[in-house]
């Protein structure tokens, strides 16, 4: 068993290095690659247009609207080459403290620290499917579970016209995690940090609307955008069958079954003055759950989640872009089966606040320098024990944690000159994270500073 687990960290290592060597020698070949090159090669426009850094998920004006219109934009040529691309990831981890000390031990057959992994490769379908119906869908595999799933997928119906002289577009989406159809990159779906790795700590309470079901729902919301001013959107989202998460690949026996339909909404305002786009906004959703999808209490637990963010980016000399964005997400909980199941008052209500900020600069949408800062408070939460003499006693925690992030990045392909475009994308980035609170208590908490190398190729 112990040599299955050496192979296994020698094929990672190996992985990885071939990964950072093939994109080392691709960095000698070019000095000046596109985010899924299949929208490039649709639209006839640099990955540069739609992404502020060139390459990851952060968007321009121009990106939002390509989202908006349900992926169809196009020059106007027809291309036999279908709308596939494909992304290969890979990392080197490093934490302040061994495993032992973490609050969140890296993955099986992992080192304790200082880890080089095989993270992701994905396959996606990008673009248009027929006529106004457009698809983004990510086929990925998990380089540390070694399990094909189902990733991210937003399948959309656009049109546009205009009702008393007001350009209307509108359109109906229908994807698998709620804010993977947002527009901007203040939501959990797309928020920075763009990439992590799969050995790194993290903390353990979030919001439900911050991931919690991420691929393992199903749902479809009716949008719309009124004068390129005022976005409105709403829908619902169920938990998929059991069965039909195992065939998706994303089964998990511990998760939370959302009990019948739990609504989605959102609206925002934006506005672009001269390379100045400011954005406001509020999104939420409402969610009845079975907690590792146990019914027999006869309960659930309920989760309402309101956000709010803003977007602000200069983009007015595309030589130096500016950016600022932040969210905020009160959770208001009400955890009745979590209550019966620890002999507590079924009807006492808890919460969870979110808030997150990160400012950015770009230089030539080539080298970008990313500072982000998130803080998790919520209620004392109260479990019951067993002591080893048999007596019951509760424990009391809260969710607490702060951390920074610290992101520089080389994205040196992407633009309309680059080479081998709209083939071949890079991103690279040194990211390091810093805790001041982890889970609840500030001792220790500074072992689960991280320091990353991160590789992503897509072509």
């Amino acid at each position: 068993m112990s040599n299955l687990l050496l192979q296994n960290k020698k094929s990672n290592l190996i992985l990885t290095i071939s990964l950072l060597t093939t994109t080392s020698a691709t960095l000698l070949m070019s000095s000046t690659v596109q985010a899924v090159p299949s929208f490039s090669r649709q639209t006839g426009a640099a990955c540069s247009q739609c992404h502020t850094q060139s390459f990851g998920p952060n968007l321009t004006p121009f990106g939002r609207d390509f989202k908006l219109g349900g992926y169809t934009m196009s020059n106007g040529k027809e291309s036999k080459i279908p709308a596939v691309s494909g992304m290969i990831q890979g990392s080197f981890t490093h934490t302040k403290g061994d495993n032992q000390d973490q609050n969140s031990t890296p993955a099986n057959n992992y080192n304790k620290n200082n880890n080089f992994t095989f993270d992701q490769a994905s396959l996606f379908y990008a673009g248009k499917i027929y006529g106004k119906v457009g698809a983004f869908s990510q086929l990925s595999f998990d380089g540390s579970t070694e399990r094909l799933a189902l990733d991210n997928t937003d399948i959309r119906f656009a049109d546009n016209n205009e009702f008393f002289d007001t350009p209307v577009t509108y359109g109906i989406s229908v994807n698998n995690n709620p804010t993977a159809q947002d527009l901007w990159n203040t939501t959990s779906a797309w928020g920075f940090p763009y990439n992590g790795s799969p050995v790194m700590p993290s903390v353990g309470s979030t919001s439900v609307i911050d991931g919690a079901f991420s691929t393992q729902v199903g749902g479809a919301t009716a949008y719309t955008m009124i004068n390129n001013l005022l976005y409105l959107e709403a829908g619902g989202y169920a938990s998929l069958a059991n069965n039909m998460q195992k065939s998706l690949g994303v089964a998990n026996a511990g998760q939370q079954q959302i009990d019948g339909a739990a609504p989605y909404w959102r609206v925002a305002l934006q506005k672009d003055w001269k390379g100045h786009f400011v954005s406001v906004g509020h999104y939420g959703m409402s969610a009845n759950v079975f907690p590792g999808r146990d019914k027999s209490l006869g309960a659930t637990d309920n989760f309402t989640d309101f956000g709010f963010d803003t977007t602000y980016q200069y983009m007015a000399n595309p030589k130096h872009i500016f950016e600022i964005k932040s969210t905020y997400i009160y959770e208001d909980q009400k955890l009745s089966y979590t209550n019966i199941s620890n002999q507590l008052n079924p009807n006492a209500r808890s919460y969870l606040n979110t808030f997150k900020i990160n400012a950015a600069y770009t230089f030539d949408q080539t080298y970008g320098l990313t500072f982000g800062y998130n803080n998790i408070k919520g209620s004392n939460a109260l479990t019951l024990n067993t002591a080893d003499d048999g007596t019951n006693f509760y424990s009391s925690s809260k969710p607490n944690s702060e951390f920074y992030t610290a992101e520089l990045v080389y994205v040196p392909f992407g633009k309309a000159s680059s080479y081998a475009s709209p083939w071949l994308n890079l991103r690279t980035s040194l990211q390091y994270i810093g805790y001041s609170q982890a889970n609840g208590t500030t001792q220790q908490s500074t072992t689960n500073n991280t320091f990353m190398i991160n590789g992503w190729l897509i072509f």
